[in-house]
């Protein structure tokens, strides 16, 4: 709803005299809701976006644009915008039925052009965004994104939607041996490094592998401090190996803001794990 006013004057006798200031609104006939599919964004995974629009008049609104400012913010003195459209995955709905993909434009803005809204009908646009390297990645985190529709017959409708950064634990493995040469019944140790690029701990994790040639008399510990049998399994027979659930915790990344570019970079997290035994 905009709000206007207006005021005349009265000119006589070389004397001007000011009217009252009267105040009058305009009620839009064009309504927008914006809502985001994925809960919680992380970078690299695409967001979809839905854009509803209803027209409440009884005249159709023909040639309408869609700007969306793509999340753009401020952060020390830049204007950074933490979305990417995805080529190509603009869809567009009148009244329930799929029509002709618009005209879309991408970059600092995206512009989605030619769209319609039947009278006392509705439109649904979707699309999709990545997070990029500018889309902060710390627990708490959000990003705002809207979209502003205009045309004749309407004078400013804006839609908005806030979504967090995901708060998850984000792990990976890798796995050393040492000596790579070895005898037999020499000792022999396995390295686990467990990486961790998400914005949550994980203390839940388990570790499960079978050694070939099976180990005897074995050692396990965590970042150097020695475990117990009572947080892992293991199988002289077999060779079969397992931690249980807390035996180790893989603590969260730290996320690091370039002051220059904006652009965020991830330190992992990590953990090291260590089987010694004798083949």
């Amino acid at each position: 709803m905009a709000t206007f006013t207006n005021q005349a004057s009265l000119l006589y006798n070389n004397t001007r005299v000011a009217s009252n200031t009267v105040t009058g609104t305009i009620t839009e006939t064009l309504t927008a809701a914006k809502t985001a599919v994925t809960q919680a964004y992380t970078a690299g995974e695409p967001v979809t976006y839905v854009l509803s629009l209803v027209n409440s008049g009884t005249a159709d609104l023909t040639g309408l644009t869609i700007t969306d400012d793509l999340g753009t913010y401020t952060s020390g003195g830049l204007t950074l915008i933490p979305l990417d459209y995805v080529s190509g995955s603009v869809t567009y709905y009148s009244d329930g039925a799929l029509q002709p993909a618009p005209s879309v434009t991408a970059g600092d803005t995206l512009v989605i052009q030619g769209i319609t809204v039947p009278a006392g009908g509705n439109a649904i646009v979707i699309y999709q965004a990545v997070p990029n390297e500018f889309a902060p990645p710390e627990t708490g985190s959000t990003i705002t994104n809207t979209a502003a529709v205009t045309g004749q017959g309407i004078t400013s409708v804006t839609a908005s939607e806030t979504i967090p950064a995901a708060s998850v634990p984000v792990l990976s493995i890798n796995k050393a041996l040492s000596p790579a040469e070895v005898t037999g019944n020499s000792p022999i140790t396995y390295s686990f490094v467990i990486g961790n690029t998400g914005s949550a701990p994980e203390a839940a994790a388990v570790i499960e592998d079978t050694f070939d040639p099976v180990l005897s008399d074995i050692t396990v510990s965590v970042e150097g401090v020695p475990r117990t049998t009572g947080e892992y399994t293991y199988d002289e027979v077999t060779g079969e190996f397992a931690t249980v659930q807390g035996a180790f915790t893989v603590p969260a990344a730290d996320f690091v803001q370039d002051p220059q570019t904006g652009a965020w970079s991830t330190v992992p997290g990590s953990v090291t794990v260590t089987v010694s035994g004798t083949v």
